[in-house]
């Protein structure tokens, strides 16, 4: 469907892909028309993108939502040249996201949150191998396929990275901030 219009049947369920690394510090330059053709092109409906980071809401039925990580990482490849790790949750996904904050209930400011979102479920055992110490001040906690973050200083100055994160836990991760994780739930009741 052009622009990503038109209806959804009520079989299909609403998610959101969150790419890492596009449009970041000038590098992996993609518009965001082009991202939103690729999701059309590959079946999804009802599409549309939050800021220009690779942020992307969409409807899908389930077999198709499974497949899009590895289906828009080829068309990137392919069509861009952009290797570019994408990781999908669903909606109830993101809202339980938003609920089960711990950091949040302890009273934290918003503004120092990020959730580093994980493309697979982590082993017990390599979650037990992360360093609570890695990052003097900062904070985690992984739940299920999430890493709930608490950087007063910044993610920018945190050693809590995707590249940390992903070798201690051998799967793929992509970080938002806590305002964009909500602005993503906005998004996705909206398609």
């Amino acid at each position: 469907m052009a622009g990503g219009e038109g209806k959804r049947s009520k079989s299909n369920g609403v998610y959101v892909a969150l790419l890492r690394g596009i449009n970041v510090g000038g590098k992996n330059r993609l518009p965001m028309s082009d991202l939103t053709a690729l999701f059309n092109d590959a079946g999804c409906c009802n599409v549309r993108t939050y800021i220009q980071s690779g942020n992307v809401a969409f409807g899908a039925e389930e077999d198709l939502a499974r497949r899009i990580p590895a289906i828009i990482s080829q068309a990137l490849l392919d069509r861009h040249g952009l290797k570019v790790p994408v990781v999908t949750r669903d909606l109830d996904a993101l809202l339980t996201v938003a609920g089960s904050n711990p950091f949040l209930s302890a009273g934290t400011d918003p503004a120092a949150l990020h959730v580093a979102f994980l493309a697979d479920k982590p082993d017990p055992s390599r979650v037990a191998s992360l360093d609570p110490e890695r990052s003097p001040q900062d904070q985690f906690i992984v739940r299920d396929s999430e890493i709930f973050l608490h950087c007063p200083n910044g993610m920018a100055r945190s050693k809590l990275t995707n590249a940390y994160f992903d070798s201690r836990l051998g799967t793929t991760s992509t970080v938002r901030n806590w305002r964009t994780v909500l602005k993503l739930i906005e998004l996705a009741e909206g398609s």
